[in-house]
């Protein structure tokens, strides 16, 4: 079972996946630990793999985040064939991560060390952060002709006002902006203003980008090498030109670069 999102906080109830599922229905109870130290009921069907569950679990809020803690692992993506190791659930995670609600790392961060942000700052360059929480749209593959037909995930989006303001007086400046992964790319041109003016959000963007497209704020981008038919890969094409991002990729593969998270990173400029 891999936990999504948590609904409510007093009644213990999150979105899941589960696997299989046909076998995990309403009404079921799912249990989990040798001792079965925790119980679910699942109340409601999401999609094909997502259930709703209420978590029956006698304890306060606090003991029951250490019960699935020390129930669950770090979720690797599937295509890492090793088992979790315990440094996962700190190495699989960006140094700067802030806010809880994503489910799964923004890859192009994980190439950010301290020394290297630290390198950022004696050098002039100001950072500017903002929350995106990835959702399972990362995941899926894009099974249309016409992508205009192709529906996103909505993910949570939270930019505050110092981010605007150290973006937006970069921009002022003559300044490059350059944006660390494709979820960066993706919440900055979900709002923003005619003048090229980054905005303060707090909501929802299911924005969708792929060739052609006329970026907005991005003056660069730093991301991973994506799976095929994906939606990051059809994003970083529209941002670097799709003849010289497949060149790049080809390359890529030619000399056997690392491919997707813990892989090498593309900068696109």
């Amino acid at each position: 079972m891999f936990l999504l999102r948590e609904l409510n906080r007093e009644s213990l109830l999150w979105d899941v996946l589960v696997d299989p599922a046909r076998k995990i229905r309403i009404g079921n109870k799912l249990y989990f630990g040798e001792n079965e130290d925790l119980v679910a009921e699942v109340i409601d069907n999401t999609t094909s793999r997502g259930r709703t569950l209420r978590f029956l679990f006698d304890g306060t809020h606090e003991e029951f985040r250490e019960k699935i803690f020390s129930l669950g692992e770090t979720p690797l993506p599937k295509y890492i064939e090793r088992d979790v190791e315990p440094e996962d659930a700190e190495r699989f995670q960006t140094i700067y991560a802030k806010n809880e609600g994503a489910v799964a790392v923004p890859t192009a961060g994980l190439h950010m060390s301290k020394q290297l942000m630290k390198r950022f700052e004696i050098q002039g360059i100001d950072t500017a952060y903002l929350t995106l929480h990835i959702g399972l749209g990362t995941f899926r593959e894009v099974e249309v002709e016409d992508l205009t037909k192709h529906k996103v995930d909505s993910e949570q989006l939270i930019i505050p006002q110092d981010c605007v303001d150290v973006v937006n007086r970069s921009i002022e400046r003559g300044g490059k902006v350059v944006a660390v992964g494709t979820s960066v790319v993706r919440a900055m041109e979900s709002t923003h203003s005619t003048f090229r003016q980054l905005k303060t959000y707090d909501g929802w963007t299911s924005r969708f980008i792929f060739p052609p497209y006329k970026f907005k704020l991005a003056d660069a981008l730093i991301t991973n090498f994506h799976t095929p038919q994906s939606t990051l890969l059809m994003l970083t094409a529209a941002f670097g030109g799709y003849d010289l991002i497949m060149e790049a990729y080809q390359t890529a593969i030619k000399e056997k670069y690392r491919m997707h998270a813990y892989g090498d990173a593309l900068l696109v400029i």
